[in-house]
C-alpha cells in the first residue's frame, strides 16, 4: 500500500510541472508582462516609464527564464519562471498584483467555500442516490417513467434560473433569509441555507440520472437474478447488492467534486455575495490580477491529483477483486 501511494505521487510530478509549464507559457509568453502592465495601467496613454515602473514593483522585470547577468544558481533563480512559478511547489503564493498575500486570502476565504460546498455535496449526494434507487425500484413504471421526465427537465434548465428564482422567490417575496452577504457566527446559516438549497436541487436532475443509469446497469448482471433467484426481496437487493457493486463508478465520480470543495463554486459564491475563493477568482479575472489565478490554476491541479489518490486508495474499501501491489 505504501509503495503505491508513494509510485502514485510519483505521477503527480510531472503533471503539475506539466501544468505549471502551461500556465506560465498562457500568462507571460502569449500574454507578456509589458502587456499585464497596460492593462492594469490603463491601455490608454501608458508611458513606457509607467509600464517599467509597474514590472518592477511586480517583480515583472527579471528575464523569463534565465538571467544571464547574475552568478551561479541566481542564473535560474532571479528570474520570473522560478519567483513566480516554481515557487508555486512549495506553496508560496506571494504577493497578488494588487499587493495581497496571497496565502492569506486562501486561508480566510477558504472556509466559507466549505460552508457552502461540503453541506451541498453530502446532502446532494446522499439525496441522488436514494432518488435513483427509488426510481429503479419502480423501473418500468409511471413513477420511473415521470420521473426521467422530470429529471431530463431540470438539467435543461440553467442553474442561473435556479439562483435567480430562489433569490426572488426565497429572499425578496417570502423574505426568509437574505439574498446575499455572509455573517459571522449563528447567523451564519441564514446566509447559507438558501444557496446550499440551490446547489443541491440544480444537480438533482444530471446526478440522479446518472446513478440511476449505473444502478440499472448493476441490476441486469448475474448476481442480482441470482439473488433474486434465491428469494432475496428487492430492496435488500438494491440496498446490499447493487447499491455495494456500483460504489466504484460512484467514488470515480465525486473525485471529480473534491476540488471544488475546496475551491468553492464560482457561480453561487459571485450571485449571494459569499467571500469564498470561487468568489475570489472570479474577482481575480475581472480586475486581471494573474498572481491569484495562477496560483488558484496550481491549487485546483494539487487538488485534484490528491482526490484521484484517494479514489485509488478507497477502491480497496468497497471492491475487494482489487488488490494493490
Amino acid at each position: 500500500m505504501i509503495s503505491y501511494i508513494i509510485r502514485r505521487l510519483l505521477y503527480a510530478i510531472p503533471i503539475l510541472i506539466g501544468v505549471n509549464i502551461i500556465t506560465f507559457v498562457l500568462f507571460f509568453v502569449v500574454n507578456s508582462p509589458d502587456n499585464m502592465a497596460r492593462m492594469h495601467l490603463g491601455m490608454k496613454h501608458v508611458t513606457p516609464e509607467a509600464v517599467q515602473q509597474w514590472k518592477h514593483e511586480h517583480g515583472y522585470d527579471k528575464p523569463l527564464i534565465y538571467n544571464a547577468q547574475q552568478q551561479g544558481a541566481k542564473k535560474l533563480t532571479d528570474t520570473i519562471f522560478y519567483n513566480k512559478s516554481v515557487k508555486l511547489f512549495a506553496f508560496r503564493f506571494g504577493q497578488s498584483d494588487s499587493g495581497r498575500n496571497i496565502a492569506y486570502d486562501i486561508r480566510q476565504r477558504m472556509w466559507p467555500s466549505l460552508s457552502i460546498a461540503l453541506p451541498t455535496f453530502m446532502v446532494g449526494l446522499l439525496l441522488n442516490i436514494t432518488l435513483a434507487l427509488l426510481l429503479v425500484f419502480f423501473r418500468h413504471t409511471y413513477i420511473d417513467f415521470w420521473g426521467v421526465v422530470t429529471l431530463v427537465v431540470m438539467m435543461s434548465i440553467s442553474s442561473l434560473f435556479y439562483i435567480i428564482g430562489g433569490q426572488y422567490l426565497v429572499g425578496k417575496l417570502l423574505h426568509l433569509v437574505p439574498i446575499s452577504g455572509y455573517g459571522e457566527g449563528g447567523n451564519v446559516w441564514k446566509f447559507l441555507i438558501l444557496p446550499v438549497v440551490i446547489g443541491v436541487v440544480s444537480g438533482i436532475g444530471g446526478g440522479t440520472r446518472w446513478y440511476r443509469t449505473i444502478f440499472l446497469e448493476e441490476t441486469g448482471k448475474d448476481y442480482v437474478r441470482t439473488a433474486r433467484a434465491k428469494g432475496v426481496s428487492e430492496l435488500r437487493v438494491l440496498f446490499r447488492h447493487v447499491l455495494k457493486n456500483a460504489m466504484i463508478p460512484i467514488l470515480t465520480g465525486v473525485v471529480v467534486v473534491i476540488p471544488m470543495l475546496f475551491m468553492g463554486s464560482l457561480i453561487l459564491e459571485s450571485f449571494f455575495g459569499i467571500p469564498g475563493l470561487g468568489s475570489y477568482t472570479i474577482d481575480a479575472i475581472n480586475k486581471q490580477d494573474f498572481a491569484i489565478v495562477r496560483a488558484m490554476v496550481f491549487l485546483g491541479s494539487v487538488l485534484y491529483i490528491v482526490g484521484l489518490i484517494l479514489t485509488d486508495i478507497s477502491y480497496t474499501l468497497v471492491d475487494p477483486r482489487v488488490r494493490l501491489e
